[in-house]
This record gives C-alpha cells, structure tokens and sequence, in this order.
C-alpha cells in the first residue's frame, strides 16, 4: 500500500508539473516497467487519455480548462472532457445547433476526423443526411435531427442574402447591427443577439456575443429561447425575474 501511494504521488507530481506526459514517462516516474501498473496509478488519480497523437499522451482530470465545446490543447496534443475522439465527435454531433460536415468538425477538432464520423454512421450512433451537396452528420433522433436540419438550411439560405451585403457594407452593417440592439428592451436583445448568433452557425454565440458585449451565455439562451418557440409575451423577463420589490417601512 505505501509503494502504491509513493507511486501514486510520483505520477501526480510529474504531471502536474508537464501537464501532459507519455507512459514512458510516467513509468519512469513511478520506478516500474509493468504498463498496467501506471495505468493503477492513473485511474486512481482521475484520468484523461488525448484523442490526437493515437492517445499517446496522459493528463490528471483537473489539469485540463476545456474551452467552450469541452475540448483543450497543450502542446498540441488534444484532449476532450468527453473521452477518446468517437466519443466527443458524438457529444459534438448531438449538441450542435446545425450538425457538422467531416471539414467543419476537424477545424473544431483540429485533427481527421473524417473516418471516426464514417464510422459512428455505420453503428447507427448519428446520422449522415446529403444537404447542397454536402454530406452532414447530426443526431440520430429523428425529431432532433430535422431540427438540425431546418436550422442549417435556414443559416445557409441566410448567408447567401447576406453575403452581398456583408462585403459591401461591413462596416455600415456592424453599425446597424449594434443601433438596432441598443433600441430594444432585455428580452428582445436577447431573442435578436440569438437570431445573429444563428445566422452565422457554429461559433455564432462567440462571436455576436464579442460585437454585442453579451455573455454567451445570454446569446445562446435567446437562440434556444427563440428557435424552441419558449417566447413568453407581453413581458420582458418572466415570471419571478427582476429585482424584488421593496417594501416600505411604516414607522408605528
């Protein structure tokens, strides 16, 4: 039990202090040629295994500050909260507003991903559907998936009739955009930033949130809000929202 817990102790160390190691390395700092005896040493720690560089390299748990898809990057090698890279292209797949194309998820990825999305496809695990040419992968719901699918075509339709006019006027257009904000109440610049965000597809809620000086949070918020049809009317926040009221003292 004490050579257990020196082990344990070595392994931490050096990846606390690398953030990131192989399982050369990690035998090294434990003292043992024995694999599987690392590997004891790692799950009682709370592991992650990189899905790039064929899982080659390790980290603790709590090292990793996943980004806003659960994804992190320390010198260049890749890990996700998810799991290994079948894993997170799933959770990606099932979360994403519009789907992704096998080059849309690999720039999110930043590695091939084209043969893991086959692959998940085959099992049934998500869905492929041919829209404009393009193979895109979404949910295997059906429900979900032609939400998806209504979504990205909307986008697509969008940024067609835009794209003329974000390349003559992007400047006059952002000015528009930020006037047109500035006049509407909460709720409306809520359900207005969620529409942009939507238009723009996959990172959307980043990038409007930037322009608007929005949390994301809130952005993302008014696209569910919107595209889920959940709008309440005649009132900007719902029920319960808002400061309390404030009784006045009655002196006696």
């Amino acid at each position: 039990m004490k050579q257990s817990n020196e082990r344990d102790k070595a392994v931490a160390n050096l990846l606390k202090e690398k953030k990131i190691a192989t399982i050369d390395q990690l035998k090294a700092a434990a003292g043992t040629d024995a694999t599987m005896t690392v590997y004891r040493c790692l799950s009682r720690l709370g592991y992650l295994v990189s899905y790039s560089h064929r899982g080659q390299y390790y980290t603790l748990q709590a090292i990793p500050e996943f980004n806003q898809e659960g994804l992190w990057s320390y010198r260049s090698a890749m890990f996700s909260r998810y799991g290994n890279l079948l894993e997170t292209a799933v959770a990606l797949v099932r979360q994403s507003d519009t789907g992704f194309t096998a080059a849309e998820l690999e720039m999110v990825l930043q590695v091939e991903a084209k043969h893991a999305l086959l692959q998940l496809h085959r099992r049934g695990t998500i869905a492929r559907v041919r829209l404009g040419g393009r193979f895109v992968y979404m949910c295997a719901d059906r429900g979900e998936r032609r939400r998806q699918e209504l979504i990205r075509q909307d986008n697509d339709a969008l940024r067609e009739i835009g794209a003329g006019l974000t390349e003559l006027l992007p400047d006059e257009l952002r000015a528009a955009i930020i006037l047109l904000f500035s006049l509407l109440d909460e709720k409306q610049r809520r359900l207005y930033a969620g529409l942009e965000a939507a238009k723009l597809g996959h990172g959307g809620d980043r990038k409007i949130a930037q322009l608007l000086d929005l949390n994301c949070h809130t952005v993302a918020k008014g696209r569910r809000e919107l595209f889920g049809g959940i709008v309440e009317r005649g009132s900007v926040r719902s029920a319960g929202g808002g400061r309390k009221r404030v009784e006045k003292k009655r002196q006696r």
